[in-house]
């Protein structure tokens, strides 16, 4: 099959991604074979190919936002029959037994296993996921649509819940790409006030045309107090610049699953007045499950960058360099 491996990590201008024909992939116990239709392009991606996310066997395939459709079942799969649409995500596997399992908390399961990380992803013409973690997706709506909902937004939605957003609150975004805009129209259509900070222009404009309240510079205090703040861009020198922001009681959730070091913090400016800080790491199916289920609901408008397979490099390169609007979309038969 066609793919793409990360074959040297290393900064994107050095092209760490490399074009190679795999073997096609076969489907083990209680696994899916998938046919990819899409695969959004996500910022761990670039992490994982830059280096920054250490990769954890040689030539990963990375993507884990993939839309396709079941090509086969592997031993003893009790899954969906084929030709199914089916979304397969960043959690790929967990052990099911563990006190963190047990109690709801899967995404800090110390035996998880991840897409496009621990084993090869949607940057493909196919691969196997567990059935038990695949999402029934709708077949009438674009995979170039449902892509960025897999990763994007479900992580985005984790965020939304780690920062304790009271109802009708006012919650403060830091960076606004992919993950961002989904989040933003989420609790927007819940009934939240949002202020949006990043250092695009373009962005910014997005951000306004979706319903924010304000958009203004990365650094740049919003126009009113926040009960919760949202930190997207992988930037720690914002960490400190959004807890100042918070109202008293306030909770900021940092997102990503790399963020660069967080600058010394004032106990009396930036935690004082019980504020809390707080990490976001991976997501539960149930998380899943739910943001898929208000995605329905409320239908946000999903902005993409569209690339043909072929560009996959490109698509990371623009990425790093800021040049995508909304989510950057890898289309198999683009």
């Amino acid at each position: 099959m066609d793919a793409w491996v990360v074959a040297r990590p290393g900064p994107v201008a050095t092209r760490p991604l490399e074009r190679a024909v795999l073997p096609d992939p076969v489907p083990g116990p209680g696994e899916l074979l998938v046919r990819v239709e899409a695969c959004a392009v996500c910022r761990t991606d670039l992490h994982l190919a830059e280096g920054d996310l250490p990769p954890r066997r040689p030539r990963t395939v990375p993507g884990h936002e993939v839309v396709g459709r079941v090509a086969g079942l592997g031993p003893d799969t009790a899954g969906p029959p084929v030709g199914t649409r089916v979304g397969v995500a960043w959690l790929r596997s967990t052990c099911g037994r563990c006190r963190y399992c047990l109690h709801g908390a899967e995404n800090l399961c110390p035996a998880s296993t991840y897409t496009g990380w621990d084993a090869d992803g949607g940057y493909a013409e196919l691969l196997t996921a567990p059935a038990a973690y695949v999402y029934p997706l709708p077949a009438d709506t674009p995979a170039e649509t449902l892509a960025p909902l897999l990763c994007a937004g479900i992580i985005g939605y984790r965020a939304l819940v780690r920062a304790d957003l009271p109802p009708s609150g006012r919650l403060g975004i830091y960076g606004f790409g992919a993950s961002a805009h989904l989040t933003a129209q989420i609790a927007i259509a819940e009934g939240a006030t949002v202020h949006v900070m990043t250092r695009s222009a373009a962005a910014r404009e997005l951000a306004l045309r979706l319903g924010a309240a304000s958009a203004a510079g990365s650094a740049d205090p919003p126009p009113e107090p926040l009960d919760a703040a949202i930190l997207f861009a992988p930037v720690g020198d914002l960490v400190p610049v959004a807890l100042a922001a918070l109202d008293r009681g306030g909770t900021l959730a940092v997102a990503g699953i790399h963020l660069t070091d967080i600058p010394v913090l004032n106990y009396q400016r930036h935690l004082f007045q019980e504020r809390t800080l707080r990490s976001v790491t991976a997501n539960t199916r149930d998380d899943g499950r739910e943001f898929l289920r208000l995605a329905a609901l409320h239908h946000p408008r999903v902005t993409t960058t569209l690339y043909s397979f072929d560009a996959a490099d490109q698509a990371l390169a623009d990425l790093a360099a800021d040049r995508v609007g909304g989510a950057a979309v890898l289309l198999m038969d683009g």
